[in-house]
């Protein structure tokens, strides 16, 4: 027993020593795993910026230089996977990251040669040393060994082949087929025909020496050795095969991502992934490039541009310029337009105008007043530096006037304006503890291009505004800035098309053309204009980044023509596509009304009172009366009840036979833009002197028209004549006496003109004085 004891105690040892030999062996493999992990691929900064279709618009390289487009093995061409594993590794799916028959092979070859003649590397190896590169010495192969078995330890092989995808060289700073195939073919790598997946199947093998820009014949050699194992094995048909070798190896420079920079530089925040999709076209966006370069030469000096293309429907920004040229750095290049804060200029009226028929103020044709007025210190001009005298609101808006405008503005309520922009998504930026005023409807608040954009926006989408969308992911968020009537009012006004046909069956026909507004900010410093087309919003701005004024520059000269050219460019690409766009239907509660001026309600043509007829659109069939100037005094209003006798003379109440006669009048400040037949004296009947009225109507208050309050006044240079300018007095009654610094000057009656002169420099004080006692002065200063 004894005996039989000790031998299997003998036999015990070394089967413990064989069972534990390998379990140690496991453990030492898992502590040096443990101390030397795999070197896995770390975010290294690198990104591709891509356009909806997955086209590169822009790369952002590693540190090293590199630009990589990161690709799966489904979203590469099946051609370029079978001739990779047929010409690289064969049994990639069937060895352990190591075939020992290819590498005795290789081994048994360069031994006979005497030279490096062929490699045993599979797949698995060539991915270790990418992530860990060695030398090519004994240990260095033995660290690839070891790499090596880690990978086929840690990843599956479709996560391998996925990393020699994306980290392969493919000569210069190109990494990975998807890059390459961009690079040197301009193309997807899902989209590689057999000839060009052969070629990129091979460049890894020696990138520098084999790049087909620099040497077309070694690359075209390589490709056709790629092929000619394609058919050996016959994983191709041998005439795709020669079809393929037969295709010219016909190269453009290589070219590297380099559209849309400044949304690149926008997009590329921290932790972005590294592939940047956006919503642009890529296409439109090179044409839109390539359009702006040529027109860099008609800026001025130092001046920028901006154009935003955003399909209306979706909102999806389409094309983004946000410089001329990003490397032009006197135009301070770097600088993004489209997100910078400016003056909007007049920008703004057509969401004023469409707010203030949502609010009953008027309609399309109501009676606005372009005359000079004075808000305090507040005093506002046209572009033009004239006066239309009285407007309908289309015009005005049409002509973009800045005196209704305002006038509208002052009856709305600025902060209440502002308030509604911010709401619909609009925002007005104004200086700390600055309020809202009046000066905002003519750009007296700041506001971005893309913001302008996503207001108008509602012109096109029913009254609904919404932000750009820059990438696909980007959530649609609708706001309600206006009504869809009047949206679609404003739309047709900016297109155009602002009053109603008289045709009952033709009032209501539409047609899908362009509307648009320009703007220009005080001081000449930016230039807009805005279009809203049957599909794209259209943004354009110009000027200096910078601030400094460009005199000349205005948007209906400068940006204007450029957002005409970029709609050409929209208009004939849907046109070759065979895209048309319908016709939206008008809103419901959209009508069309007769309504006779000055009082801006129907009335019949033959009603004396029925000074001017024009046809108006109209909302919810409702026709607001005209409205009045808040300075405009009470007791002056638009209709004046007065009594006439039988010959239509003007007489007493208690006169005999006297009967009530309701006349409209025009509004006070436009008496001298009327012909005189429709001014206050011309329509009031004449007085019978055998029985006036007790109590003469109420006149409007005086004021001197002519030269206003603070007006600085300057001869002209060239002329050695005394300063002549021309003044009459409006409203008061009966005729008037005028003073200069107290001393008379002259007599006129009723809106007679006198002439002033001055032939030396001084303040004056012009007053006038009327038959009631009532009085008018202004102060002004003449300069030399």
């Amino acid at each position: 027993m004894h005996i039989l004891a000790r031998l299997r105690g003998a036999i015990r040892k070394p089967l413990g020593l064989l069972l534990a030999i390998p379990l140690l062996l496991i453990g030492l493999l898992w502590l040096a795993d443990r101390i030397w992990p795999l070197p896995m691929p770390a975010d290294d900064l690198a990104r591709v910026v891509l356009a909806e279709d997955g086209t590169p618009l822009w790369r952002f390289a590693d540190a090293d230089g590199v630009w990589r487009y990161p690709v799966s093995a489904e979203q590469v061409s099946p051609y370029y996977l079978e001739a990779l594993l047929t010409y690289e590794d064969r049994w990639f799916y069937h060895h352990p990251g190591v075939n020992p028959l290819a590498l005795t092979r290789a081994a048994w070859q360069n031994l006979r040669g005497g030279r490096v003649l062929s490699g045993g590397s599979t797949l698995s190896m060539q991915v270790a040393r990418l992530l860990d590169p060695h030398s090519r010495t004994l240990p260095g192969k033995l660290r690839q060994l070891w790499r090596t078995a880690q990978l086929e330890w840690h990843l599956s092989k479709a996560q391998i082949l996925e990393i020699y995808l994306n980290r392969a060289p493919f000569g210069g700073t190109l990494q990975g087929v998807a890059a390459a195939s961009w690079a040197y073919l301009g193309k997807s790598p899902m989209h590689l025909t057999p000839s060009e997946a052969a070629l990129l199947a091979v460049l890894p093998q020696a990138p520098s020496r084999l790049r087909p820009d620099r040497h077309p014949e070694r690359a075209q050699a390589a490709r056709d050795k790629v092929l000619q194992r394609l058919a050996e094995y016959q994983v191709w048909p041998q005439q795709r095969v020669a079809e393929a070798a037969e295709e010219p190896l016909l190269l453009a420079p290589r070219q590297e991502p380099a559209l849309a920079p400044l949304l690149a530089r926008r997009l590329n925040r921290p932790h972005s992934p590294p592939l940047i999709r956006t919503t642009l076209d890529a296409s439109l966006q090179r044409r839109l490039e390539d359009l702006l370069l040529g027109w860099r030469a008609r800026l001025p000096e130092r001046t920028s541009a901006a154009i935003l293309v955003v399909e209306a429907q979706n909102m999806a920004v389409r094309a983004y310029l946000g410089s001329v040229d990003l490397n032009d750095e006197r135009r301070f290049g770097h600088v993004d337009m489209i997100s910078a804060l400016r003056s909007p200029g007049s920008t703004l009226k057509p969401f004023l105008y469409g707010m203030a028929m949502d609010d009953g103020l008027i309609h399309s044709e109501s009676l606005l007043q372009d005359v000079p007025r004075r808000y305090g210190d507040y005093r506002p001009g046209n572009f033009s530096m004239g006066f239309s005298g009285p407007v309908a609101a289309s015009s005005a808006l049409a002509l973009s006037l800045n005196l209704p405008a305002v006038q509208l503005l002052e009856a709305y309520g600025p902060k209440r304006f502002a308030a509604q922009m911010r709401s619909g998504g609009v925002p007005l930026i104004l200086p700390p503890l600055a309020e809202p005023n009046l000066s905002l409807i003519l750009g007296g608040a700041g506001s971005r291009l893309e913001d302008l954009v996503g207001g108008y926006a509602a012109f096109s989408r029913d009254g609904l505004s919404a932000p750009i969308r820059l990438q696909p992911d980007d959530p649609l968020l609708e706001r309600r800035l206006l009504s869809p009537g009047s949206a679609w009012i404003i739309r047709r006004i900016l297109s155009g098309q602002a009053r109603p046909d008289r045709d009952p069956h033709a009032e209501l026909v539409q047609r899908p053309q362009l509307a648009w507004k320009t703007g220009t900010s005080y001081g000449f410093r930016d230039a807009w204009s805005i279009g809203v087309g049957p599909r794209y919003l259209i943004g354009i701005w110009i000027g200096r980044p910078d601030g400094t004024p460009v005199p000349g520059q205005f948007g209906l000269a400068s940006a204007a023509p450029l957002m005409l050219q970029v709609h050409d460019v929209l208009s004939n690409r849907d046109s070759q596509r065979g895209i048309t766009t319908s016709v939206a239907a008008v809103p419901a509660n959209v009508g069309v009304a007769a309504i006779c001026w000055p009082l801006g309600q129907p009335m019949a043509r033959q009603d004396p009172n029925c000074r001017r007829q024009r046809f108006a659109w109209t909302l919810d069939g409702t026709t607001p009366p005209t409205l009045l100037a808040q300075d405009q005094p009470l007791s002056v209003g638009l209709r004046e009840t007065v009594w006439v006798n039988a010959q239509g003379l003007r007489v007493d109440a208690t006169c005999a036979g006297a009967q009530a006669r309701e006349i409209a009048l025009w509004p006070s400040p436009l008496e001298p833009w009327l012909p005189r037949v429709e001014r206050r004296e011309a329509r009031l009947p004449k007085v019978d002197p055998q029985c006036p009225p007790q109590v003469p109507p109420s006149a409007p208050p005086l004021s001197i028209v002519g030269v206003r309050q603070g007006d600085q006044l300057r001869r002209p240079a060239t002329s050695s004549e005394p300063l002549r300018f021309k003044v009459s007095a409006l409203g008061g009654n009966g005729r008037h006496w005028w003073f200069l610094n107290g001393a008379p000057l002259g007599e006129t009656n009723g809106q007679e003109n006198l002439t002033a002169s001055f032939d030396q420099a001084g303040r004056f004080e012009l007053s006038a004085l009327d038959e009631s006692g009532e009085t008018a002065r202004v102060e002004f200063q003449v300069n030399e």
